[in-house]
């Protein structure tokens, strides 16, 4: 828990009411897979060497930014636009909810809260993967990633973020909402606090409980101002 950010109480001091962000990829769904292929699909189609490990390591950022390390300006669009074709055909099939995803989602909304996933995929390829595990946000926001998602944060009021990459914890920092790290992606557990998370989960299985004692504040755990 950091105090720092939040005062002598830690994250109580915060708003404990508002939307809850998600991030989706590694956060939501376990989209990996079909990542993968699809880059594997652009390597053999556009004959550019592509280091999916490398890859991986910057899984959550914008397709435009990472095909800049693979492919010369004048062919990022084409990349792009190839990578995306690949994606969407192969998404229906390689996708799959991560444990707990769904009941985060219901924990927020049987708060009465709204459950937001904001996301740097682009829309298109947002439907196919949500559609594949038939998860239905509240409102979601794509293409957008760090700075981008820390504006969204802000402007709806969030209570709090929930994402599985550095950029992720400082979004939600610079948004001034509670920053809730899960190691389900590239970073590990201590990666995200290092990054800034202000409680790292070891899975959303552990979200309904730890967000059902977020909205009750200290009193529910004795702690100060009880």
């Amino acid at each position: 828990m950091k105090r720092d950010r939040f005062g002598e109480r830690g994250y109580w001091d915060m708003r404990r009411t508002g939307p809850v962000g998600f991030d989706l990829d590694m956060t939501l769904i376990d989209s990996r897979p079909a990542i993968m292929a699809a880059w594997r699909a652009v390597a053999e189609e556009t004959g550019a060497h592509i280091d999916l490990a490398e890859v991986d390591l910057r899984m959550g950022i914008k397709l435009e930014d990472e095909v800049t390390y693979w492919f010369p300006a004048a062919e990022r669009e084409r990349a792009a636009d190839c990578y995306r074709r690949h994606y969407i055909a192969l998404a229906p099939a390689l996708t799959t909810l991560l444990a707990g995803a769904a009941e985060a989602l219901a924990a927020v909304r049987q708060a009465g809260e709204e459950a937001v996933i904001v996301t740097a995929k682009h829309a298109v390829s947002v439907g196919p993967s949500l559609g594949a595990v038939g998860l239905t946000p509240d409102r979601l926001f794509t293409h957008v990633h760090g700075a981008e998602k820390a504006e969204v944060l802000a402007r709806l009021g969030a209570a709090a973020y929930v994402g599985d990459t550095p950029s992720d914890m400082d979004a939600a920092a610079r948004a001034a909402v509670l920053a809730v790290g899960v190691p389900t992606g590239s970073f590990d557990a201590s990666q995200l606090a290092r990054a800034g998370a202000d409680i790292v989960l070891s899975s959303l299985l552990e979200f309904p409980s730890w967000y059902a004692g977020l909205r009750a504040g200290p009193q529910a755990l004795g702690g100060a101002g009880a």
